[in-house]
């Protein structure tokens, strides 16, 4: 296995259930991948950017259970809801998921009744039709009709948090079968699970101690510099000999490995444009949120869609994370100026918190390639690269975007080819 995030420890675990003996290599010094804890350079750790999981992630919370993690307490369990500062937004109802879906959209905050009614409708008519594409290409187009309110305050956030791309660009029917999982699949499937801990204790610590304890063989802080097929039909990494390898690196690392084995899946690879996330974090002097989440108006000058509250969740106290997703247009500025966005508009929407004053930066982070940009059409490279070489990551082609539970699914569907190639 080349890689030691979220795809790739799930890919080694279950090769490991298989009766596989696994090595896995990570260029960095720790697991998680862009799903992990760092530690500030002025002491403490925070994470390099705020993730959450939903109900719907059944296979992320299976495998947390498969390694020891105690789910109840590391996830906080709520309904979802979406508030805004003032209290504007919606909550869906706990129960059955139509049920409760339809509840909270007849119950949301700052819509007009007529505007309730409209989204009824439309919602009714995508579920009618099996959550299937009625044939537009972008999020924005399968919306037209929608009253602003609702777009503004319900399907950009929804759109932005899922898949990190602006609506405007994004993929109707991927954006269809997350509403279909999440919010009129199983029931809870909806329910935000916010983590209480860092990421790392989520799942890769404990992940590599697992692996550890059963004969893994674990190598960080190694970069993979070669990798070639053999002429005896095996693989070699960097000289080493092996049956199968699954690539869990980043779309970009693993184009480079196969450019000169595999060159057109390399170049596709390659190709897939990607958007950045950014996390800000500021300390709050003043009270906690009324909520552990809350969204925000977003705009020229409001770069931030959600903030979390940290000192409610549990792992770092007077601390808000205020998450920008889809953040190409504030990193153009460089992102100190994003970082200046985004006290500023901390100050204006949360005045209580922040007493008057430009709240205090404790960290930033941006990660220039977080996810690969969901849009129409859009072709993602095969999980099968070539003989006995396999891909794995959230780019991987599949029916999520680039979420944990899309980067989970891809490293077990990996490990599942081995299995089959090694019986």
């Amino acid at each position: 296995m080349v890689g030691a995030g979220w795809a790739g420890l799930a890919a080694a675990v279950h090769a490991c259930e298989g009766g596989c003996r696994v090595t896995l290599f990570d260029m960095a010094p720790q697991p998680g991948g862009r799903a992990r804890s760092v530690v500030l350079p002025a002491g403490g750790t925070l994470d390099n950017g705020q993730h959450i999981l939903i109900g719907a992630y059944r296979e992320t919370l299976a495998l947390m259970s498969r390694v020891g993690i105690d789910i109840d307490s590391l996830l906080l369990r709520l309904p979802l809801e979406l508030r805004y500062p003032d209290g504007r937004g919606l909550k869906v109802a706990a129960g059955p998921p139509l049920i409760g879906f339809a509840l909270g959209v007849l119950t949301a905050r700052g819509w007009a009744p007529s505007a309730r009614v409209r989204f009824l409708r439309t919602a009714w008519r995508w579920w009618r039709n099996g959550m299937r594409n009625p044939g537009v290409a972008t999020v924005s187009e399968l919306c037209v009709g929608l009253p602003e309110r609702v777009q503004a305050e319900l399907i950009e956030p929804l759109c932005v948090a899922a898949m990190n791309t602006p609506a405007h660009e994004a993929c109707a029917t991927v954006f269809l079968r997350i509403l279909a999982d999440a919010l009129f699949g199983a029931p809870g499937g909806s329910d935000l699970l916010l983590p209480r801990a860092g990421l790392s204790e989520l799942l890769p610590r404990r992940a590599v101690q697992w692996l550890e304890q059963r004969g893994a063989t674990i190598v960080f802080a190694k970069r993979v510099l070669a990798f070639e097929a053999a002429a005896d039909g095996r693989l070699l990494v960097d000289g080493e000999s092996f049956d199968s390898v699954v690539l869990a690196c980043p779309a970009g690392e693993a184009a480079r490995l196969v450019r000169s084995i595999e060159p057109r899946w390399s170049a596709q690879a390659g190709a897939l444009r990607h958007e950045p996330i950014a996390t800000v974090y500021l300390r709050r002097p003043g009270p906690v949120l009324s909520l552990p989440m809350l969204a925000l108006r977003t705009g020229r000058d409001n770069p931030a869609q959600f903030v979390f509250d940290l000192e409610v969740l549990g792992p770092s106290s007077a601390t808000l994370a205020f998450v920008v997703s889809g953040a190409g247009p504030w990193l153009a500025d460089g992102l100190d100026a994003l970082v200046q966005r985004v006290r500023s508009q901390a100050l204006r929407e949360l005045p209580t918190q922040f007493g008057g004053e430009l709240p205090t930066v404790l960290h930033a982070s941006a990660e220039r390639r977080a996810t690969f940009a969901c849009t129409p059409g859009l072709q993602r490279p095969s999980m099968e690269v070539g003989p006995g070489i396999f891909a794995a990551g959230d780019y991987v082609e599949g029916p999520y975007p680039a979420t944990l539970e899309g980067a989970v699914r891809s490293g077990l569907q990996a490990a599942r080819r081995v299995l089959q190639t090694a019986a």
